[in-house]
C-alpha cells in the first residue's frame, strides 16, 4: 500500500452497501468516539476493494497508508506504526486524517501493538483507522477485540451484477448461471472464471471447460493464504476439506476426522492435536475458516491421495453407521469416471430413505454418474434435480435437468425434467419463459402421469399469473370438463380460479372456499398447504390464510423443503399487509428475502422486496421505500413481473401521498388504475384504487376517480381484500362535494371496525378530520384527529401520524383570522401559483404545470407568502379552501 494518497480512482463495489453504510457512520462519529474498525473476511471478498474504496471517497485528500516495517513505496512516503505514533505524539508535521492499514492480521507482534496505540492517539488527534485482516485464521488478540464489518459472500443477484461489468459482453443465460453457481459469492474467483473463458465459451458458442474452477485458478485466488498447505491425503485439512466439500457440508466430526486420520497414518498419536489454524473446532465438529480455502485445499490434492481420504472416510462413516455417506466416500474414492452399477445401485436404494434431501439429491446424482448413460441414470439424474429443488438449491436444480436426455426416460417419467426447469424459471428467470416450459411439461406428463400434468399446468397458470396475462392463464386452467382425471384439491383450485377471471364470484368461492378448508383438516404437505392459503387470499380469509401460511412454514422447515419456506414467508406477509399488520409484514418479509436469496429465488425476492416497500410506505422512510421499489421492479422488469411491478408502484405512490405528494401520487397511481395499456395487474390495480381516489381529490382529477367506483364497488362485494367495503365509502365520502359526505365517513369508520386494521382505519379517521376542519366543526375535528394520531402511533406509520399531528396543530393553536381579501391583491400568476400549493404540490409540480422554472414559483411564492401573511404551505392550503368555500357559498 502507497502512503498519503490525494486521490484514487473511483471504486465499485457490488453487493457492499450495508458493509460501506456502516463504515461511513463509523467515520462520522466524533473523532473521541471514533475507535479503529476492522474489515474482515476470506482471501477474494474484496477487503482491499473497501479499503480503496474508503481511502477515495472518506478519507480523499488526506488519506495514509500503514505498513508493518520500513518501506518506500513506488510514489509516495510510506507509514510504519511507529512513524505514525511518534507523528501523532510530537505534533510536528501533517498527520493524515484516515489511516489504513490492510492484512494486519500478518504483521508482527511489535508491530500490532504500535498499531493499537498509534490508533488511540490517532482519535484523540481527529482522526481514524481502518484496518482488514483476512479471516481463513483466527484473528491476533490485538484486532479480536476490534468492532467488525464483516465481508459476506455476494447474493446472486449482486454476483450477477458483478459478472455483467467483468464480462464486458453478453453472456449466456446458462453460462452466467454456471459461472454464478461455481462462483459462489467471491467476487475474485468470479472475476477470474471469467478472465479464464473465452469471448466464444461467454456466449455460449464453445464448451465450457470442467471444472469450471481448477486447482490452478482456486491457489491463484487463495494467494498466499494457500502456502504451507499440504496437499497430502493424511493432513487434517485434506480429510476435513475431503469430508466436507464433495458433501456440501460445513463440518465434520472431529472424532471421525481423527480416526480416518490413523488409518491413513497409523503412527498418528491416539489424543487429538490441536487442528490447524486453519481450522476451527466447535461442539466437536471441524470446519474450514474459509469456504475458498477448503475448496483449493480440496482440488490441490493429488487424484491418488483424494481417494485415499475418501476411503478412510468412507470406512469410518461405515463404523459409525452412516451408511449414505459411506457409500458416497466409497464412489468418490474411485477413479475419475468409473462406472460401478452394483454400488449405484447401494447409492439409490440408500437415498430413498429419510436422509436430508441435499444429502439425497447428492446420492442420486452420483449413482447417475456411476450407472452412465441410460434410461436408470437419466431417470435418477431427474430424481436428483428435483430433490435439489426441494432443497432450495436453483442453480443446482437446473444444472442437473438440463443435462438429462428426455428422451432416455421411460413414458411415465417424460416431462419430469421439463418441469424442473419450468419450476427453476418460474423461481428464477422470465415468468413468460417458464409459462411455455410449464405447459410442455403438462403436455409431456399427459395421460401417463395426470397428477403431474394437473400440477404442470397449475405451475403454467401460476407463472401467467405473476406476469399479468390473464388469457394465458385461463388457457393454462383449461376448461371444466366432466369427467376430468385429476387430484381433488387440484381440481378445486383449477376451478376456483378459473371461475374468478371470470368474473363468477359465486362458483368461485364455492371451490375456493372447499380449498381452505382443506388447509384447516387433517395434516398435510407444506405444497398442499401452500395452495390452501392461496385460496383463503383470495377469497380475503387473511386469518385461514396466517394459520394456514404459518403450518405450511413449519411443515417446510421440518421437511427441510427450503424452496418453500421463501414462498410461506411471503404469503405470510401478503396476509399480514391485508390485515393491516405493517410491522409483522415486513418481519416476515425480511426474513424471506434472506431465505430467497440463498436460494436464488429471485423472483420470490421481488416479491418480497415489493412488500417491504408497502410496509415502509407508512413509516417515516422514504429511502427505504426507494431501494425496495427499485430492486422489485429491476427484477419485475426483466422477467416480465407484472403483478410485483404493480406492487412495488402501488407502495412508491402512497408514500407519496403519505408525505403530501398527492399529485406525484395521482401521476403514478393513475397509470395503474386508470384503464389503458398501462393498468396495472388484473388481480391486483384495485388495491390501489384507495389511495388513487384520495391523491386525485387534491390534483384535481375527481372526475376520473368517480370511473373507477362501479368496479371498485364490485370489487368490494366480492370479499378478496376485507378492507374494501370500508374504503368504498370513504372514496365515496371524499368524491362527494355536498354534506353527505359526513355519513358515507360515519359509514366507513362502521366498516372499519368490523374489518379492523388500524392503519386503514386511521386514513379514514385523518380524512374525516381533515373534512370536519374544512367545514369549520373544530371540535369534532379534533376529536377524530387526535384518534387518527393515536391510531398511526399504534401501527408505526410514522410520516401519516405526523399528517395528523399537523392538522391537529393547526386546530390547538388557530393562527389568527386571515384575511380572505388579500387573495385578491395577487397577480394572476400567483394565485394559480397558490392554488396548486395548496393543493398539495411541490414546486417543481407546480412549475411543470404552469410552464414556468422552479426559480420562479420559487420567487412568486415568497412574494404570496408575504402578501398573504402566512408562514406555511399548511396555513396557505387553509386560507384557500375557506375563501373558495366563502366564494362558494
Amino acid at each position: 500500500m502507497t502512503g498519503e494518497e490525494a486521490a484514487l480512482p473511483t471504486v465499485r463495489l457490488h453487493g457492499r452497501a450495508p458493509q460501506l453504510s456502516r463504515i461511513r457512520t463509523w467515520w462520522h462519529q466524533p473523532p473521541a468516539h471514533r475507535a479503529a474498525l476492522l474489515v474482515a473476511g476470506e482471501p477474494g471478498l474484496g477487503r482491499t476493494a473497501v479499503l480503496r474504496w474508503a481511502a477515495g471517497v472518506l478519507g480523499a485528500g488526506s488519506t495514509g497508508h500503514l505498513v508493518a516495517g520500513p518501506g518506500t513505496g513506488t510514489r509516495h512516503q510510506e507509514w510504519t506504526p511507529g512513524t505514525l505514533l511518534r507523528t501523532v505524539e510530537s505534533g510536528e508535521g501533517r498527520v493524515p486524517a484516515l489511516v489504513c492499514a490492510d492484512d494486519a492480521d500478518r504483521w508482527p507482534p511489535t508491530a500490532r501493538r504500535l498499531l493499537g496505540e498509534a490508533a488511540e492517539r490517532l482519535s484523540e488527534a481527529g482522526g481514524g483507522l481502518l484496518l482488514t485482516a483476512a479471516t481463513h485464521r483466527p484473528l491476533p488478540g490485538e484486532l479480536a477485540s476490534l468492532p467488525v464489518v464483516h465481508l459476506d459472500p455476494l447474493a446472486p443477484e449482486e454476483a450477477a451484477a458483478l459478472l455483467a461489468e467483468a464480462a464486458r459482453e453478453k453472456v449466456e443465460p446458462s453460462v452466467a448461471a454456471a459461472l454464478i453457481a461455481e462462483g459462489e459469492g467471491n467476487p475474485a474467483l468470479l472475476q477470474a472464471l471469467v478472465r479464464h473463458l473465452s469471448p466464444a465459451a461467454l456466449r455460449g458458442r464453445s464448451p465450457l471447460p470442467r471444472p469450471l474452477a481448477d486447482a490452478a485458478t482456486l491457489a491463484r485466488v487463495a494467494g498466499r493464504a494457500l502456502t504451507g498447505h499440504a496437499t497430502r491425503a493424511a493432513g487434517p485439512e485434506a480429510l476435513v476439506a475431503a469430508a466436507t466439500r464433495p458433501a456440501g457440508a460445513d463440518r465434520v466430526d472431529a472424532r471421525l476426522v481423527l480416526r480416518a486420520l490413523r488409518r491413513l497414518a497409523p503412527g498418528t498419536a491416539r489424543d487429538a492435536a490441536p487442528p490447524p489454524a486453519v481450522l476451527q473446532e466447535a461442539d466437536g465438529t471441524l470446519g474450514f475458516r474459509s469456504p475458498l480455502l477448503c475448496r483449493a485445499v480440496y482440488a490441490g490434492l493429488d487424484p491418488a491421495g483424494r481417494r485415499a481420504a475418501h476411503h478412510a472416510l468412507a470406512e469410518e462413516y461405515a463404523a459409525d453407521g452412516h451408511r449414505l455417506t459411506a457409500l458416497l466416500h466409497r464412489s468418490w474414492s474411485a477413479a475419475a469416471g468409473a462406472e460401478d452399477v452394483r454400488l449405484a445401485a447401494r447409492l439409490a436404494a440408500e437415498a430413498g430413505g429419510n436422509e436430508p434431501l441435499p444429502l439425497r439429491s447428492l446420492a442420486y446424482a452420483r449413482a447417475a454418474a456411476l450407472a452412465g448413460p441410460g434410461p436408470q441414470g437419466s431417470a435418477w439424474q431427474t430424481l436428483a434435480a428435483e430433490l435439489a429443488l426441494s432443497a432450495g438449491d436453483v442453480a443446482r436444480a437446473r444444472l442437473l435437468a438440463e443435462t438429462v436426455p428426455e428422451s432416455a426416460l421411460p413414458a411415465q417419467d417424460r416431462g419430469r425434467p421439463t418441469l424442473v426447469r419450468g419450476l427453476v424459471t418460474l423461481a428464477e428467470g422470465p415468468a413468460g419463459d417458464a409459462h411455455h416450459a410449464l405447459l410442455l411439461a403438462a403436455a409431456l406428463a399427459t395421460p401417463a402421469a395426470p397428477e403431474r400434468a394437473a400440477a404442470a399446468r397449475l405451475a403454467a397458470a401460476d407463472a401467467a399469473w405473476a406476469a399479468g396475462d390473464r388469457t394465458a392463464c385461463l388457457g393454462s386452467l383449461g376448461p371444466d370438463t366432466p369427467g376430468r382425471r385429476e387430484p381433488e384439491a387440484a381440481g378445486h383450485q383449477r376451478a376456483g380460479m378459473r371461475a374468478l377471471l371470470e368474473g363468477r364470484f359465486g362458483p368461485a368461492a364455492r371451490r375456493l372456499g372447499r380449498l381452505r378448508e382443506q388447509g384447516t383438516a387433517a395434516p398435510a404437505a407444506p405444497e398442499a398447504l401452500l395452495r390452501s392459503a392461496t385460496a383463503a387470499l383470495l377469497l380475503g380469509d387473511v386469518e385461514a390464510a396466517r394459520r394456514t401460511g404459518a403450518r405450511a412454514l413449519a411443515g417446510a422447515r421440518y421437511d427441510g423443503s427450503a424452496a418453500l419456506v421463501p414462498r410461506a414467508l411471503e404469503y405470510l406477509a401478503y396476509a399480514e399487509l391485508r390485515a393491516g399488520r405493517h410491522a409483522e409484514a415486513r418481519a416476515h418479509a425480511e426474513e424471506g428475502l434472506r431465505a430467497a436469496l440463498r436460494s436464488g429465488q429471485r423472483n420470490t425476492a421481488a416479491h418480497h422486496h415489493a412488500v417491504l416497500a408497502l410496509a415502509a410506505s407508512i413509516e417515516d422512510e422514504p429511502h427505504v421505500v426507494e431501494e425496495h421499489v427499485e430492486a422489485a421492479c429491476a427484477t419485475a422488469r426483466s422477467h416480465g413481473l407484472a403483478q410485483v411491478l404493480t406492487l412495488a408502484q402501488w407502495a412508491a405512490g402512497r408514500a407519496d401521498l403519505g408525505r403530501g405528494r398527492p399529485l406525484d401520487a395521482a401521476d403514478r397511481l393513475g397509470l395503474l388504475v386508470l384503464a389503458g395499456p398501462q393498468r396495472g395487474h388484473f388481480a391486483v390495480w384495485r388495491l390501489a384504487v384507495p389511495c388513487f381516489v384520495e391523491a386525485a381529490v387534491p390534483a384535481g382529477r375527481a372526475t376520473e376517480a368517480r370511473t373507477l367506483l362501479d368496479d371498485y364497488a364490485g370489487w368490494a362485494e366480492f370479499g378478496a381484500d376485507p378492507q374494501a367495503s370500508a374504503q368504498l365509502a370513504r372514496c365515496q365520502a371524499l368524491l362527494d362535494p355536498t354534506d353527505e359526505a359526513d355519513a358515507l365517513f360515519r359509514l366507513a369508520l362502521d366498516r372499519h371496525a368490523t374489518a379492523g386494521g388500524d392503519f386503514e382505519h386511521a386514513r379514514t379517521t385523518l380524512l374525516y378530520g381533515k373534512w370536519l376542519r374544512r367545514r369549520r366543526r373544530p371540535r369534532e375535528a379534533r376529536d377524530r384527529l387526535g384518534a387518527a394520531v393515536a391510531r398511526f402511533a399504534r401501527c408505526g406509520a410514522g410520516v401519516w401520524a405526523r399528517q395528523a399531528r399537523d392538522e391537529l396543530r393547526s386546530l390547538v393553536t388557530p393562527p389568527s383570522p386571515p384575511d380572505l381579501t388579500a387573495l385578491s391583491s395577487l397577480t394572476p400568476q400567483q394565485r394559480r401559483i397558490a392554488r396548486y400549493v395548496a393543493r398539495g404540490a411541490t414546486n417543481r409540480e407546480t412549475a411543470l404545470a404552469l410552464t414556468v422554472s422552479v426559480r420562479t414559483v420559487d420567487y412568486h411564492l415568497r412574494r404570496i407568502f408575504a402578501a398573504l401573511g402566512v408562514r406555511s404551505r399548511l396555513e396557505l392550503a387553509r386560507l384557500v379552501d375557506e375563501a373558495e368555500q366563502s366564494a362558494g357559498g
